[in-house]
């Protein structure tokens, strides 16, 4: 019986096993390239360029670094990257996500591992870090919810919680061109490795 093929070839040449994927073959201009292309919200948000998941990436480290002054530099970076895996799976919605059951869970978790280990980070995170990055993507998703997304603010709330007026007024949203967004992840991904 013929295996399926379950590796998605990069624009760096490597090819990413998605099944069983390893560090060697992660590269972050792929990562940024990819997610520079990726829609949130599956395209649905107001604008004349997508809401990438590269800029989402980017807003919520800002986000997380607000909340948590002082926090070391690589879990800025985990910050940074998580949602990573979506360079090669997709920006799904929650509701998809559900209706897909653990499947997608499976595959974002050893995508997850890998990229963490090409970055020097642990495959999996400490507990209180995942949930304080969690916090920032909240953060994150009422904004872009409200801002972009034609969510009420009350719809916003009761989806994603009362958020902070005093952090929310520190924050904005861009829509830029795939290039931009690509420059500057992969910017700030160079500084806080940079930094570690």
């Amino acid at each position: 019986m013929r295996q399926r093929r379950a590796w998605q070839r990069m624009l760096s040449g490597r090819r990413l096993d998605l099944l069983d994927p390893t560090p060697m073959d992660i590269e972050i201009e792929d990562i940024a390239h990819g997610l520079a292309f990726v829609a949130r919200w599956n395209g649905q948000t107001l604008g004349d360029w997508p809401y990438s998941v590269a800029e989402h990436s980017l807003l919520v480290e800002r986000i997380f670094d607000l909340q948590n002054p002082g926090i070391a530099v690589k879990w800025r970076l985990a910050a940074l990257l998580h949602d990573a895996p979506e360079y090669v799976i997709g920006d799904m919605i929650s509701p998809v996500k559900a209706a897909i059951g653990d499947a997608y869970g499976e595959l974002d978790t050893k995508l997850t591992a890998a990229v963490h280990r090409r970055f020097g980070l642990p495959a999996v995170l400490p507990r209180a870090v995942k949930v304080a990055i969690k916090a920032a993507d909240t953060v994150s998703a009422w904004l872009e919810a409200r801002e972009i997304a034609g969510f009420s603010t009350e719809e916003a709330d009761r989806i994603f919680g009362r958020q902070d007026p005093h952090l929310i007024c520190r924050l904005d949203l861009k829509l830029r061109p795939p290039v931009e967004v690509r420059a500057d992840f992969t910017a700030r991904h160079a500084e806080l490795l940079a930094l570690i």
